[in-house]
């Protein structure tokens, strides 16, 4: 499978799954709004969240990936479920252990992670129960994480990519449930939401795994040098692969301290930041880790340049106008899918300040998932641990600096800023190393790209004014205006990509079909 194929069944199902999850937090944002109970809940949701995004689409997949592609190609099918079963029992193990600790002691942990609550005990004994049913998911997305890393490397992405809708669909159900009064609470509805989709999701890949011949049994404890040498990997892989997601707990923990409703925002912010995110970013590092690790292993660097530079030159095709797109119509976005219910339109406007700010580091924190793997597949996550130490420094610095003066908006602003530092330090140590050269085609392509999405957001500035009153609505009228200008500036951005030669259909259409990287017209 080619790696923009690749990139585009990943993308397709995660799209599948972000425009249910806009569903699910319309319903929670007309539930709960933006208060006690909802800063709770988002505290809560974050402990899973957060080592989701960290194992599955990060640290966990940087290091087993490449380990794992390894055994299979060097040692066949026989070794390579010999090596992901001491892994799967390892994990289970530590992750037992780990949910016991922290289910026990949740209080002294909410108090790190949500300091500020504890001004109001209310709301603090709120975010404990919560994240006390929320927590044991974590053992098994985390499990989740490897089953996915196993068919990742297969090239089957489909089961994996579509995993997360099950989230969705627990969790609208579960206010459904509240909706008809068969729950009387939707913070608690939610949080057992949370582990039952997690439950769910595990036996959803474990099935997925089972069909692809390869599912792990469960072996004895046994470390083995291999799966030290995975772990010894994935230490460090946390925090370099993790940076974003390390930025938003430090973003909750800061947002603590501020008035009611910082956290909601912050939340609702970052989850229409994450369509483009989760859509681009995340597929592209799934998809690019295993080629690049097999190209290297494989001996052939010149085809492993290649593949980063159009991964590179392919997300920046997709994330630079959606960047474009928040900034100019960021108020009307968020407006139209939460204002309603609980949800008002002082709560609309934090929330789209919050996401403008987001939007401005959407472009880094895509280049982080496209730089990264050129560490990761060749073993090396030293590096992107340093530079990610740096950037979380430069992150809490920034945010401290910029809250007393722009509270919430402050922390989103220094997440964007301290993306764009590790971005730059990854391609900069990667260029100098020799293990990135971007070619000519990439450097003319980008240019044009930032032309295109500039010209883009020139016309979304003025067909949001033209729409004007129906962009205030969160009714359907409102969400079909809405619709109407997100098509008319996809359909622009189209137009002047190709008039501009910033891609073509036909290549598209090749690179899709046969996975070629045909030389610009």
């Amino acid at each position: 499978m080619s790696l923009v194929r690749s990139i585009a069944t990943v993308g397709g199902w995660t799209m599948g799954s972000r425009v249910l999850g806009f569903v699910r937090d319309m319903f929670i944002a007309g539930f709960l709004g933006a208060g006690q109970v909802s800063d709770a809940f988002f505290v809560a949701l974050q402990f899973p969240n957060i080592f989701r995004r960290l194992f599955a689409e990060g640290a966990f997949n940087a290091a087993f990936v490449p380990l794992f592609a390894g055994e299979l190609t060097e040692h066949g099918r026989a070794a390579a479920r010999e090596f992901a079963e001491r892994v799967f029992g390892v994990m289970l193990v530590l992750l037992l252990v780990l949910t016991f600790v922290v289910e026990i002691y949740m209080a002294e942990v909410m108090a790190l992670v949500a300091g500020g609550f504890a001004d109001d005990p209310e709301k603090f004994a709120l975010a404990v129960d919560f994240a006390r049913l929320t927590f044991p998911c974590l053992l098994f997305v985390s499990l989740a994480a490897m089953l996915s890393g196993i068919l990742n490397t297969l090239e089957r992405f489909v089961a994996a990519a579509a995993a997360p809708i099950l989230l969705n669909v627990v969790l609208i159900s579960a206010l459904i449930a509240v909706a008809l009064d068969w729950v009387p609470d939707p913070g608690l509805a939610l949080s057992w939401g949370v582990l039952i989709a997690g439950i769910g999701q595990f036996i959803w890949l474990a099935i997925a795994c089972g069909r692809a011949g390869l599912l792990p049994r469960v072996p004895r404890f046994v470390m083995g040098p291999r799966v030290r040498r995975l772990f010894a990997l994935m230490g460090p892989g946390i925090l370099g692969a993790g940076v974003y997601q390390i930025n938003v707990l430090i973003g909750v923990r800061l947002a603590s301290e501020l008035p009611e409703g910082s956290v909601s925002f912050l939340y609702f912010a970052d989850r229409v930041n994450q369509l483009p995110l989760g859509v681009v970013g995340a597929a592209v590092g799934v998809a690019l880790l295993p080629l690049l690790a097999r190209q290297l292993r494989a001996g052939d660097t010149a085809a492993a340049r290649d593949s980063q530079n159009r991964a590179i030159e392919f997300a920046m095709l997709l994330t630079v106008p959606a960047a474009a797109a928040l900034l100019v119509i960021a108020g009307p976005v968020i407006t139209v899918l939460f204002q309603r219910g609980a949800f008002d339109a002082l709560d609309a406007a934090a929330t789209s300040q919050a996401l403008a700010a987001f939007a401005l580091g959407l472009p880094a924190y895509v280049l982080i998932k496209a730089l990264a793997p050129g560490f990761f597949a060749r073993e090396d996550t030293k590096t992107p641990v340093k530079i990610a130490a740096a950037a979380l420094i430069l992150n809490v610095a920034v945010a401290l600096a910029l809250m007393p003066t722009l509270a919430h908006v402050g922390i989103a602003l220094a997440t964007a800023i301290s993306a764009w530092f590790n971005a730059g330090m990854l391609g900069f140590l990667l260029y100098r190393r020799g293990l990135l050269d971007p070619d000519a085609r990439l450097l003319r392509r980008l240019g044009r790209v930032v032309l295109a999405a500039g010209l883009m957001a020139v016309g979304l500035w003025l067909g949001a004014r033209g729409l004007g009153d129906w962009l205030q609505r969160s009714d359907l009228a409102g969400v079909a205006a809405l619709v109407v200008l997100v098509a008319g500036g996809v359909v622009a951005y189209a137009v002047l990509a190709q008039l501009l030669r910033a891609t073509s259909l036909g290549e598209m259409r090749t690179m899709l079909r046969r996975g070629e990287s045909p030389g610009e017209s």
